[in-house]
């Protein structure tokens, strides 16, 4: 059965239920919810609706076999089988699309390989080893703990399995799910046709009225450097932990370096930061940055460059040290010469783009990133939208995250659907796994003041301390602030930080909010369980003040 057959079922089945089950509720209101998601509430259940529920869930999961619209090969063709693409993926066939992914190397890409998931797993294991190292904190849990230690190999296995079964969990969801995998390298050969194959064997093309492109990155390693995978090496080489050095210097304090600080430091590293700006954690809100300073990197063996580059590293070899110069990011005056035990080089990622064949339609890459519009289509080298190519995810450079890129991806599916769809980035949250965690959504404060200076408005910005949240005291981590910037004369959040205990799990009803459009006004009537960590944001809520004359109507009948 096709979607729009099974759709016309479950139409016709419901048709003697939805005047009594379905009524619309224009006065609805919840927490601010935009009434358009709202629109109806779920009809009870029957034999009859529950038949024809399962037809569309039948027709979506086998809509994969049927043949492509148009006398294409596929309704859907997506190049890269990372976090991205299998999103993208997914809701393609619950949109009964006929769809095909392609992956050069193994499903999951950085994300769940070299980048998120092992990361987390190393974490987990630094964050124990954190906690039980700490004989002050111990104490005071009434807890005795005595010379805690940790095996480097069953660590490192912990995070290859953890690895291993979260890419095998995604290829078994899209093969259930009917998704043809395709294994070679990707290559657009012209409009709606990719070339696909492994070297030393024949190529496959295929056509496709939909293209995806969703290749991802791999770690920017900057000139002067010279890898060896050993000594010195990239986050990809640093996942398998085949060493824990004695000292190690980490080039940039962005989110992967702070990261690794914390696993190495955990695990007895001593930790030397080199950093091109003038400042650590460059793309925090400064507030949290100098919080975090005083928190993740004063207190541990770590001290740190800043505005400086590192000009050139030489591996260590011979009995030699690895040797790392340094010169004046301004000046470019040689300053000091390091020499230190392995160098984890954490510049940031470029774009896995080289190979598309994007040449074939016209399309020029900036600095590597693949140029797409809001909606994420393709323009070419005169500025104009390729048909039916889209491009998401770190290639695109828009916002370099996993979650981002399935958002984009869920982005266009909706879009080639028939539904048009543009994805608002200031409401995707990011996070920081540290030891306490840091997350933040929407602008930074210099960034909102930037904005109402130049729109003409007013900001104001509230904060709330996890010293004064009884679930952060009762786990003896009070340390950690929350910040919100926000417009007073609408409610309108424009950005919220959190440093603290489970940081990058409070950020999401923040995150939502901005999303869906609820303003302060509305979601400080929200109730939070007791005693949560959750209550931060509560009270974060609670302390902003609107102007009075904003004319959201608070006093609506709420939905019980």
């Amino acid at each position: 059965m096709s979607l729009s057959a099974a759709s016309a079922a479950v139409a016709s089945s419901a048709a003697a239920y939805r005047y009594d089950t379905i009524r619309p509720v224009a006065r609805l209101r919840f927490c601010g919810l935009r009434r358009e998601a709202l629109r109806f509430h779920s009809p009870r259940s029957t034999p009859q609706l529950v038949a024809a529920r399962r037809s569309v869930v039948a027709a979506a999961t086998a809509g994969n076999g049927a043949a492509a619209s148009g006398g294409f090969d596929y309704d859907l063709v997506i190049i890269g089988a990372g976090v991205g693409g299998h999103g993208a993926a997914l809701h393609a066939v619950e949109k009964g699309l006929k769809t095909a992914i392609i992956e050069g190397d193994i499903v999951g890409g950085t994300c769940v390989n070299r980048g998120c998931v092992p990361s987390k797993a190393l974490l987990a294991v630094s964050g124990r080893m954190r906690e039980l190292q700490d004989e002050h904190h111990m104490k005071s849990l009434g807890l005795q703990v005595s010379s805690p230690g940790y095996d480097r190999q069953a660590v490192a296995d912990h995070a290859n399995n953890l690895a291993s079964k979260i890419r095998s969990n995604l290829t078994n969801s899209m093969k259930a799910l009917g998704v043809d995998i395709l294994t070679g390298i990707g290559t657009i050969v012209g409009k709606q046709k990719v070339r696909y194959g492994k070297v030393g064997f024949p190529d496959n093309e295929i056509t496709a009225r939909n293209i995806i492109i969703a290749t991802g990155s791999v770690p920017f390693v900057p000139k002067g450097i010279e890898i060896d995978g050993k000594t010195v090496f990239t986050s990809d080489h640093a996942l398998k932990l085949e060493s824990v050095p004695e000292w190690i210097a980490i080039v940039g304090s962005g989110y992967i370096g702070l990261e690794f600080s914390d696993v190495y430091t955990a695990l007895g590293s001593e930790v030397t930061f080199v950093e091109a700006l003038d400042q650590l954690m460059p793309g925090f809100d400064p507030e949290i940055a100098k919080l975090a300073q005083r928190i993740l990197i004063n207190p541990r063996k770590i001290d740190y460059h800043t505005g400086v580059f590192a000009s050139k590293i030489t591996p260590a070899k011979d009995g030699k040290p690895v040797l790392i110069e340094l010169i004046d990011a301004k000046t470019k005056e040689h300053k000091e010469t390091l020499e230190v035990d392995a160098a984890l080089i954490a510049t940031g990622r470029a774009p896995f783009t080289k190979g598309l064949g994007l040449e074939n339609i016209n399309v020029i890459t900036q600095r590597g990133f693949v140029p797409a519009d809001e909606r994420m289509q393709v323009m070419d080298a005169i500025g104009n939208v390729v048909p039916n190519l889209y491009c998401i995810g770190d290639a695109n450079g828009k916002l370099m995250l996993a979650h981002a890129a399935s958002a984009q991806g869920i982005s266009v599916v909706e879009q080639i659907s028939g539904r048009d769809n543009i994805l608002n980035h200031l409401s995707i949250p990011a996070a920081c796994f540290t030891h306490p965690e840091i997350s933040m959504v929407g602008l930074t404060e210099p960034q909102a003041r930037e904005k109402a200076d130049k729109e003409g408005f007013e900001i104001s910005v509230v904060k709330t301390s996890f010293k004064a949240n009884t679930k952060a005291l009762a786990e003896n981590e009070g340390d950690g602030l929350a910040k919100m910037i926000y417009r007073p004369d609408t409610g309108e959040i424009l950005g919220v930080h959190i440093l603290g205990l489970h940081a990058a799990d409070l950020i999401h009803e923040a995150s939502n909010a901005i999303a869906l459009g609820t303003h302060v006004q509305d979601i400080k009537f929200a109730v939070h369980a007791h005693p949560t960590l959750s209550e931060v944001l509560d009270e974060l809520f609670k302390a902003a003040k609107v102007d009075t004359a904003v004319s959201h109507s608070i006093n609506e009948p709420v939905a019980v």
